[in-house]
């Protein structure tokens, strides 16, 4: 298997962002990639761009919000093709902090709720009503 070509620091090789970001395989595709930089979810050196054509280099530090975290990561250099996990991570430096439990939920996740918490469920009141029964609670006539 070839290696990825890797643009050493020196060289100071620039690359168009959308691609950088496809092949680091932080997006799952170049049009995604683009959609997050159209939108302003992407920050390169703390400043938001919105082209995608926008040229980046060794050096320059990556700030990307996804659905469910944000990503930091510094870039080592421009790569030649989306390789593989081990390979797409060589181009870059992890930066992200480590994420708190629960920081960022999805609207699914923040409607569910903690089991026995609010109004019971079918089944607790079945249980409860059997327990008041065999206390001699229920109503007999």
């Amino acid at each position: 298997m070839a290696e990825q070509e890797i643009m050493p620091i020196e060289a100071a090789s620039r690359q168009r962002l959308d691609k950088w970001l496809f092949f680091t395989r932080l997006t799952k595709s170049r049009s995604i990639a683009q959609k997050a930089i159209e939108s302003g979810k992407v920050l390169v050196n703390d400043r938001r761009v919105t082209q995608p054509s926008h040229a980046v280099k060794a050096g320059d530090v990556v700030m990307l919000s996804l659905d469910r975290r944000d990503v930091s990561v510094r870039m080592r250099g421009a790569g030649s093709r989306r390789g593989p996990f081990e390979e797409a991570r060589l181009l870059y430096d992890d930066l992200t902090p480590v994420p708190v439990p629960g920081e960022r939920l999805t609207p699914f996740e923040q409607a569910t709720r903690e089991p026995g918490s609010g109004r019971p469920t079918k089944r607790e009141r079945r249980e409860t009503d059997r327990l008041q029964e065999g206390w001699g609670g229920g109503d007999e006539e």
